[in-house]
């Protein structure tokens, strides 16, 4: 057994939900510290989880009720692991007897890898098909591309530094990375217009 510290990660989606039925099942491993929040775990940015990953250390322990309590994807609890594993800490699942400090639990891991990766490429098939489809009844239009309706102003406010880069993405609802491409284009039309 590791001789890091016994951390629980207790989470329900609501705050009508009761934790309780979690807490009770991982007391038994006597947890040294617990983190426990009430929200959707549709993706992994959640104050508590991110509050314990910064604080697990080489050598401690993560123990969660069931792998819906840390995550809904299993592209993310792969993520998970994989980073959980490279830093030394260890992750144990009580409802499905999931431990990766046992060769079963790594490999779990593995297995989980090949399902996820069967999932993706059926997946990116199905999307395939889809698009053949559209494209022979005429239907198919492509990605729509994203615009900001007032580049221009947007533009402005970044090189003038009034606003900061994720300060535009946030309120035009984009990525920073279409960001970055939507200003680097409108900079090239700039330039080509001044050289005119």
């Amino acid at each position: 057994m590791a001789n890091g510290a016994k951390l629980a990660y207790v989470r329900v989606s609501t705050e009508e939900q009761n934790e309780a039925r979690q807490v009770e099942a991982l007391k038994q491993y006597d947890i040294d510290k617990w983190f426990i929040e009430k929200v959707s775990g549709k993706d992994m940015n959640r104050p508590k989880l991110r509050e314990m990953l910064d604080y697990a250390r080489e050598g401690d322990t993560i123990y969660i009720h069931d792998f819906s309590r840390i995550s809904r994807s299993v592209a993310d609890l792969m993520t998970l692991t994989k980073d959980l594993q490279e830093r030394g800490i260890h992750l144990k699942s009580n409802k499905e007897g999931f431990d990766t400090m046992t060769p079963m639990g790594r490999a779990m891991i593995g297995f989980i890898a090949i399902i996820n990766q069967f999932e993706r490429e059926n997946m990116l098939e199905r999307q395939r098909e889809g698009i053949e489809i559209a494209k022979r009844e005429g239907k198919y239009k492509g990605r729509k591309k994203t615009e900001i309706a007032d580049i221009a102003g947007a533009y402005h406010n970044w090189v003038t530094r009034h606003k900061s880069k994720a300060t535009i993405a946030r309120e035009n609802g984009i990525s920073r990375p279409t960001l970055d491409r939507l200003l680097k284009e409108y900079e090239r039309e700039f330039i080509a217009k001044q050289n005119d």
